[in-house]
Order: structure tokens, then C-alpha cells, then sequence
């Protein structure tokens, strides 16, 4: 059986992402700026990359190494043409992050949006343990509807199967989570979307 990302077609999801009614593309995309421009750092992983939203605030004369992590090998083809401009920066990854985390390279910086929710909290601290990473910034989806955690619209059958792998997150145990495995959280900040929905970044440094 596939993973239900590898499935999902790049347009739909983008379409879905902007809509007026979800507005997550856009939110996601300051909330990467920010991401980017944060730390003290040389390379970032990125983390479910899909097909680039943020990497236009790339910049090379910062960053050595960005590393393009998603289990779809067509978004990575759509990252590797979108942004031609970070050639020499820009490595995209074909990896399944429950299995294949070891494939990973090393890096500073890992961000992690809408991501942990379908790849659980203990891959995702195997993982951030592999990557050895400095800082980890991650955004999760809180819902007040726990039943309909995709906004409606008519690209939502395109994501059918994403029950299948989605579990619901819960920022206590992120946090507990990642303090298992040695980071303390250093930022919070929650950005409110349409439907009843936010977006809650959390940052966390390797303690010392």
C-alpha cells in the first residue's frame, strides 16, 4: 500500500492550500520567512517540502545547504524547476521519513510544517536525533473540529486517504516529545486561520 502523499496531486493540494476558506499556502508562506531568517545557521532541512512554498526566502549568501525532504517524487521535480535560482543550494530527497531516516543528512536548521501529523511524534524524534540538528522549527494544525480537519472545498476528495496516516496533535505532548530527546522550546506563536483553525509554530534548541 502507498503512502497517501505520493498519491496526491501537487495542483490539488496547492489549490486546496490558497483558497480563500483555507489560506494556509500563504499563511505558511511569512511563517517560512521567519523561519528561515531566525537562526544562526548554514544549512535548514525542510521537512514535507511539497512543492517549495518558502523557498523564495532562501538566501544563498546565508545558507551553504537547504535539503528538500518529501516522500513524493513528482513535488520534488516541481521544487527542482520552481527554483532553478538556488541551484548549488538546493538538494532535494526522495525519502519515507517512518522508515527511511537514516538516508538523511546532517543539518542545522530542521523545519517541519504540517508534518509531524502524519509521520507521529517517535519518527519524527528518530528523525530529528539522525539530523542531529541545532534548532527545530515545526508548525501543527490545531482544530476545533476534530472530525473535519480538512477544510472543505472541492479539491477535499483529493485527500481522502490521509486519515489513513493523520493523527490529531496536541502541543503539551510536542513539546514533552521533544524534551525527551534534549531541546527546549524557545518560541511559540499561533497564527489564526479561517473554519476555526490556527497555526501553532513551535521552535526548540538542542540543550547544551
Amino acid at each position: 500500500m502507498t503512502n497517501p502523499w505520493e498519491e496526491i496531486k501537487l495542483d490539488d493540494y496547492e489549490k486546496h492550500m490558497s483558497l480563500d476558506s483555507v489560506r494556509q499556502l500563504q499563511a505558511m508562506n511569512s511563517i517560512m520567512k521567519e523561519q528561515f531568517d531566525s537562526y544562526s545557521v548554514a544549512s535548514a532541512m525542510v521537512l514535507g517540502v511539497a512543492g517549495g512554498n518558502g523557498l523564495e526566502h532562501v538566501r544563498k549568501e546565508k545558507y551553504q545547504k537547504v535539503y528538500g525532504i518529501d516522500i513524493n517524487r513528482e513535488y520534488l521535480k516541481a521544487v527542482a524547476e520552481r527554483y532553478r535560482s538556488l541551484e548549488g543550494t538546493l538538494v532535494c530527497q526522495q525519502v519515507d521519513l517512518t522508515s527511511g531516516y537514516e538516508e538523511l543528512p546532517k543539518s542545522q536548521l530542521v523545519i517541519a510544517n504540517l508534518l509531524i501529523e502524519y509521520i507521529g511524534y517517535e519518527s519524527f524524534k528518530k528523525v530529528i536525533r539522525h539530523v542531529e540538528a541545532e534548532y527545530v522549527s515545526c508548525v501543527i494544525q490545531i482544530n476545533t473540529d476534530e472530525k473535519n480537519w480538512v477544510s472543505d472545498s472541492p479539491y477535499l476528495h483529493a485527500f481522502d486517504r490521509l486519515d489513513e496516516v493523520h493523527c490529531q496533535m496536541e502541543e503539551n505532548q510536542l513539546e514533552q516529545s521533544m524534551k525527551e530527546i534534549g531541546y527546549g522550546k524557545i518560541h511559540h506563536s499561533t497564527e489564526a486561520l479561517p473554519n476555526g483553525k490556527a497555526l501553532v509554530r513551535l521552535d526548540f534548541k538542542k540543550v547544551e
